[in-house]
C-alpha cells in the first residue's frame, strides 16, 4: 500500500510580517516532513501573487499530490487558494497560525482572517469538502483522513465465494463502490483458495503453531490438520493475488465442502497483520482498510451481539474469528467445534480489556455513510464460545441500539483499539459521505 502525498504551500502578503511568518512555516514543515508514514511536498517558496500559486499548484500537479495543506501564514490574497482549489482539485486543509504576540504596531499575522476568506470563497465557490485547523501544530487526525482516504482508493480486495446466505444487506453495488472509492472487486471461487498447494513440511510447521498458540483438546487431529492446511493456502492465495484484503463467503458451504470453517484460520492469519473479513461482507472488509491506515494492526469483524439495557453495556461477538493476539491473556485461549455439526472450527476466547472503537463503511439508498462509537472494552469471564468483548460505550447503549437500528447500519462493525472520531468526521467531510450519529436516535 503506497504513502499518501500531501502538498503543503504557505500563502502570506507583504503588507503583513511575512518574513516571520515563513520562518514559523519552515519550522513547521521540519517538524512535520519527520512522520515518515507520509510523503510530503513543500512548496519551495511563498506565494503572495497569483502567478505564485499557479506555479505551486503545477508543482503539486506534478507530484501526483492526494491532498495539499494551504497554510494562511498571514492573511493574503483571496485568488490562491481558489486557483490551487480549481487547478490541483484535491482535499484542502486551510491552517493558519496562531496570532504572534502584540509588538505595539498593527496585527502581524493575521492569519485566521486568512482562513476565514479561504472558507468563505472555497463555500461559496461550491467547494463542501474543504477542512479548517487553527493552532501551531498540524491536525493529525486531517492527516489520519486522508491516510484512509488513499489506503481505500488504492486497496486490493476479493471476494471469496459470495455474501453469507441471506445477508442482502452487506450486498454492494460494485460500480458505486468504484465511484466512490476507486475500488474494483476481484472475484474468486472457493474452490479456488481449497485447491492452494501446500506441502507437508509448510502443514507441520504451521500445526506447530496452531497447537502451541490454542488449547486443541477439543479437536480431532484431522480437524487440527485441516486448519493448519488452510493458514498455508490462504497465506499464498494472498500473496500470489497480491490482495489487501479479503471478504471470504464462510457459510454454509465451506465447512461441508472443505471439513472445517475458516474461522481459526482467519484468526491466525490476522495476527500477522493479513485482513479478511468473513460472510462476504465487502464494505467490512473496505472498512478494516480503512482503520489499518490509522495505526489498528488487527482489527476484529464483529457483531452488536447483545445489548444489556440496564446495566449499559453490549456485547461484540462473532464465531471465532478475532485476531488471536487480542486474547485476554487470562482465560483458555482455545479451538472449538460447536456448530456446523461440528466442523465449525472456531477461535474461542476473551478479548483485552482497554479503550476501543467501532467503525464502518455502510452503503445505503445509493448514499455511502460512516459509522463510528468510542467506548471501553473491560474484564470479563469466558461464558459463551466464540471470540468476544464486553463494551461500556461513551454514549449509552440504547441511543447506540437506535443509531444503529434506525439507520440501517448492517450487523458487522469493525472493532479496535485505536480511536479516531476526529478523522472520521474529516473522512465524511472529504468525500462527501454521511456521519451517521446520535441524530438517527429516538
Amino acid at each position: 500500500m503506497r504513502k499518501p502525498r500531501i502538498g503543503i504551500v504557505c500563502l502570506s502578503r507583504k503588507t503583513f510580517d511575512y518574513v516571520t511568518a515563513y520562518k514559523i512555516y519552515l519550522q513547521r514543515v521540519e517538524e512535520i516532513i519527520k512522520d515518515t508514514s507520509v510523503e510530503y511536498y513543500s512548496y519551495p517558496s511563498q506565494v503572495i501573487e497569483p502567478s505564485e500559486a499557479e506555479a505551486a499548484s503545477n508543482y503539486f500537479i506534478d507530484h501526483h499530490v492526494d491532498a495539499v495543506i494551504v497554510v494562511s501564514a498571514t492573511f493574503h490574497l483571496g485568488h490562491l487558494a481558489l486557483i490551487i482549489n480549481h487547478k490541483v482539485n484535491k482535499p484542502l486543509l486551510l491552517w493558519g497560525f496562531n496570532e504572534l504576540p502584540y509588538d505595539g504596531g498593527k496585527i502581524r499575522l493575521n492569519a485566521v482572517c486568512g482562513v476565514n476568506l479561504n472558507a468563505s470563497n472555497l463555500y461559496k465557490g461550491g467547494n463542501d469538502t474543504y477542512c479548517v485547523s487553527i493552532g501551531d501544530t498540524l491536525d493529525n487526525d486531517w492527516v489520519n483522513a486522508i491516510k484512509m482516504k488513499v489506503a481505500l482508493e488504492n486497496t486490493s480486495i476479493g471476494i471469496i465465494g459470495y455474501r453469507a446466505q441471506g445477508f442482502f444487506n452487506v450486498g454492494v453495488d460494485e460500480l458505486h463502490l468504484y465511484k466512490e472509492m476507486g475500488v474494483l472487486i476481484s472475484h474468486y471461487e472457493l474452490q479456488d483458495l481449497f485447491s492452494k498447494e501446500a506441502s507437508e513440511e509448510e502443514i507441520k510447521l504451521e500445526e506447530e503453531f496452531v497447537r502451541k498458540t490454542f488449547d486443541c483438546s477439543k479437536l480431532n487431529d484431522k480437524q487440527v490438520y485441516l486448519v493448519s492446511r488452510l493458514c498455508v493456502s490462504a497465506t499464498k492465495f494472498m500473496n500470489e493475488n497480491r490482495l489487501d484484503v479479503v471478504a471470504i463467503r464462510c457459510w454454509p458451504e465451506f465447512a461441508k465442502n472443505y471439513g472445517v470453517s475458516p474461522c481459526a484460520m482467519m484468526s491466525i492469519l490476522q495476527s500477522r497483520g493479513y485482513l479478511l473479513a468473513c460472510e462476504g461482507d465487502v464494505e467490512a472488509a473496505l472498512s478494516m482498510i480503512a482503520v489499518r491506515a490509522v495505526g489498528e494492526e488487527t482489527p476484529f469483524m464483529a457483531d452488536l451481539s447483545q445489548v444489556n439495557i440496564e446495566e449499559n453495556f453490549a456485547l461484540l461477538w462473532h464465531d471465532g474469528v478475532a485476531p488471536c493476539n487480542l486474547w485476554n491473556g487470562k482465560c483458555n485461549r482455545s479451538l472449538e467445534t460447536y456448530f456446523a455439526g461440528g466442523k465449525g472450527v472456531t477461535a474461542d476466547f476473551v478479548l483485552k480489556e482497554g479503550p476501543m472503537s467501532i467503525f464502518r463503511i455502510d452503503t445505503a439508498r445509493g448514499k455511502t455513510r460512516v459509522y463510528y462509537e468510542e467506548g471501553q472494552a473491560v474484564e470479563m469471564d469466558k461464558l459463551l464460545s466464540g471470540t468476544y468483548a464486553k463494551v461500556y460505550f461513551n454514549r449509552n447503549i440504547q441511543d447506540i441500539l437506535d443509531t444503529v437500528t434506525y439507520s440501517g447500519v448492517a450487523h458487522h462493525v469493525i472493532m479496535g483499539y485505536v480511536q479516531y472520531k476526529k478523522a472520521v468526521k474529516y473522512l465524511s467531510r472529504i468525500n462527501g459521505w454521511e456521519l451517521i450519529d446520535e441524530n438517527y436516535k429516538i
